[in-house]
């Protein structure tokens, strides 16, 4: 090689070494140094996916300026007294579940109504963002000084049990179903027999014949407890239900934040929620090979699953908006899930 070529490759090597630098200078957002702490109950896992996702993106834009800590184990708050946590200003984000306070979030209820259209991510991802936008939801968190950031999209229950497989809508009848919230309510309507445990407890109950069947986050939840291993079938399409568990700032801390902080949160949205459904995703692709090979798969044909609307959705969702009248506009609410989920191609 000539000293003149030797030159010219040197000279390209250098432009590109300085068109990437400059590129992930351009990157780089510059600010004061900040540490937020963030509290949630449990282990690291996918459902911590979206608040992991956050600090990696916030240490890196800002060169490790803004540090987003994590607090695992409930150290900071107890999960019922997270939004109370909020309030006081204990910490500046959180994640808190709809069904923990039912009194302290009443329009977040929502999420927890049975059969709603979010049987799929792109439209589960949908309708909750548009509900955390919804005025009656943005109120809930108001009275906790809170605001929403963004969903952990819980991913849809199903049913996992022992015993003679539920085929049909009336085979329900008389079953024991360990659920809560709206799915509990669905179950009672169909005939079953509602009954509540915590979850550890739930592989025992079903191994010796103490509940039929219940209801869990699909799949990682079932086989976070191991429920496969003692059922005989599953349903694969029934989602009689879900909740809602976002992670929450403290509008006064994020006030604080400068511009381009706050800026570079909102920008960090799309990839945050992206990685809680890749978190999910890969438990599905271990756990659902597995309980196909093991268990029963249930799939309900759609005139079927229309019954189950009919009877255990629609009558809950009614009585739902009802009894809210006067407290918030609870059927703009509900409107606001049925015309997002039709929107979605």
């Amino acid at each position: 090689m000539s000293i003149m070529t030797g030159f010219r490759a040197t000279a390209l090597v250098l432009g590109a070494s300085a068109f990437v630098s400059g590129s992930a200078i351009a990157a780089m957002v510059d600010g004061p140094a900040v540490k937020w702490n963030h509290s949630v109950w449990g282990k690291k896992r996918a459902f911590t996916a979206s608040a992991e996702k956050l600090a990696e993106i916030l240490k890196e834009k800002t060169g490790g300026k803004f540090i987003y800590k994590i607090h695992y184990g409930a150290a900071l708050s107890k999960s019922k007294e997270n939004l109370d946590g909020i309030k006081l200003g204990a910490f500046q984000a959180a994640t808190f579940c709809n069904f923990y306070s039912p009194g302290k979030n009443p329009a977040y209820m929502i999420f927890s109504l049975p059969f709603l259209p979010m049987n799929d991510w792109k439209t589960s991802l949908a309708v909750r963002k548009a509900l955390l936008k919804h005025p009656a939801l943005v109120a809930d968190m108001d009275r906790w000084n809170a605001m929403a950031y963004t969903t952990t999209l819980l991913p849809t229950y199903q049913l996992m049990g022992k015993g003679a497989p539920p085929m049909k809508i009336t085979d329900w009848d008389g079953k024991r179903v360990r659920a809560g919230g709206g799915i509990g309510t669905a179950m009672e309507l169909l005939g079953s027999t509602r009954t509540t445990m915590p979850a550890p407890e739930v592989y025992t109950a079903i191994q010796r014949g103490t509940i039929d069947a219940v209801s869990f986050p699909f799949t990682y939840a079932f086989a976070a407890y191991k429920i496969d291993e003692v059922s005989q079938w599953f349903t694969g399409n029934l989602s009689p239900g879900t909740a809602e568990c976002p992670i929450i700032f403290n509008k006064d801390a994020y006030a604080k934040l400068p511009d381009q902080y706050r800026k570079l949160l909102q920008d960090s949205i799309d990839e945050v929620d992206q990685a809680s459904i890749a978190a999910y995703k890969k438990h599905d692709l271990k756990n659902l090979p597995n309980f196909k090979a093991n268990l029963k798969e249930i799939v309900y044909p759609a005139d079927e699953l229309a019954k189950f609307h009919a009877k255990a959705g629609k009558p809950v969702w009614d009585e739902w908006v009802a009894k809210n009248k006067g407290k918030f506009d609870a059927a703009s609410v509900l409107k606001t899930v049925f015309d997002t989920a039709a929107s979605v191609k």
